[in-house]
């Protein structure tokens, strides 16, 4: 075990946060400066596309690869030195566990080498705080809030009452929202990641030709199973009678599937807001990105009477400026973490 080296804090000082994130297929390094980001590196694996999702040993094998450079290149845009970062943050959890060591290997010995405290992140945690970080065009919820996280393993209500004290009140029962749009896209015949560009189809579709069930659980849960096996069948049937179906429709299929998710989704947020009386609503995660969802988060605010805050694009996928600004904000409360700390694969806020 390293012992940390803890700076006496100070409320002018100026910080320099290096953050590092390694969760799954980028990797990805930033620098922060009193909530500014200075660089936000990242380098995507390319490699997935030919297999059709992650592959864990090739992601692992890829940080490797990438960590060194992504880092050189985030300092260097950022135009300071290694010398002058405050301390390292790194993401400790959840995610493959192999990516994970690759980033927290890396953050620990720049933390003993250049003998600055080491912070670990949640990564969920930190695509909801990514919202803090001082940028153009992007505003700060009010405590509290209630977020939703949505991403690839992700679906989640939280209830955030402080930056970190959050509480999971609902939550999905099988797979995540990200994990449908890619699986149904797939299905579609779309090459991976399919989210984005069934995102891009449903954008010229009609959205009332071909519908879809929604899942139906508790008030503030979430299941998307179903509906992954809905357009299976779905497909099977209208290409047993004609093979071009889908070809020909697709732009249809992807706007339906797309409209029943976004409604699913803030028909769940709704409830939330009824139950705690909370209308200051935030999103986050990878799926935040997609059109639908932002376009409806923006018209509650006249229907619905929410206050909703969006992230810019660059902070809705895996990013390090998001870990870097929960290790600012750990910094600035002396939350450090010992060289012997563990990734985890699973990890709850």
């Amino acid at each position: 075990m390293h012992p940390i080296n803890v700076p006496k804090l100070s409320t002018d000082e100026n910080i320099f946060i290096l953050g590092i994130e390694s969760s799954c297929d980028d990797t990805a390094a930033a620098v922060i400066n009193n909530g500014v980001v200075l660089s936000n590196v990242v380098a995507t694996q390319k490699i997935h596309e030919a297999y059709g999702g992650v592959v864990p040993e090739l992601a692992s094998r890829a940080h490797q690869q990438n960590i060194v450079p992504v880092v050189h290149e985030a300092l260097r845009l950022a135009n300071i030195d290694k010398k002058d970062v405050s301390a390292i943050a790194f993401t400790q959890g959840p995610g493959l566990m192999g990516s994970l060591l690759v980033g927290s290997s890396f953050s620990k010995s720049f933390a003993m080498g250049m003998d600055v405290p080491l912070v670990s992140v949640n990564h969920m945690q930190a695509h909801i705080l990514a919202h803090f970080i001082k940028a153009d065009e992007q505003r700060a919820p009010a405590f509290p809030f209630i977020a939703l996280t949505i991403s690839g393993g992700h679906t989640q209500l939280v209830k955030v009452n402080d930056y970190f004290d959050m509480e999971i009140i609902g939550e999905t029962l099988d797979d995540a929202v990200g994990e449908a749009f890619d699986k149904a896209a797939k299905i579609l015949g779309l090459s991976y990641p399919g989210g984005p560009l069934l995102d891009k189809l449903a954008q010229k579709g009609n959205p009332s030709r071909f519908p879809f069930p929604k899942p139906k659980v508790g008030p503030l849960e979430f299941s998307f199973s179903g509906l992954k096996t809905a357009v299976l069948y779905f497909v099977e049937k209208e290409t047993k009678n004609d093979p071009n179906f889908v070809q020909e429709n697709l732009e249809d299929i992807c706007a339906g599937l797309q409209t029943t998710i976004v409604e699913y989704l803030m028909e769940k947020l709704q409830n939330a807001v009824d139950m705690t009386g909370i209308n200051e609503i935030a999103i986050g995660g990878g799926v935040s990105a997609n059109s639908g969802i932002r376009k409806a988060l923006k018209d509650a605010e006249l229907e619905r009477g929410w206050r909703t805050y969006i992230p810019n694009f660059e902070y809705c996928t895996d990013n390090a400026a998001m870990i870097a600004m929960v290790g600012e904000l750990k910094y600035k409360t002396g939350q450090f973490s010992e060289t012997d700390i563990v990734s985890k694969a699973r990890m709850r806020l």
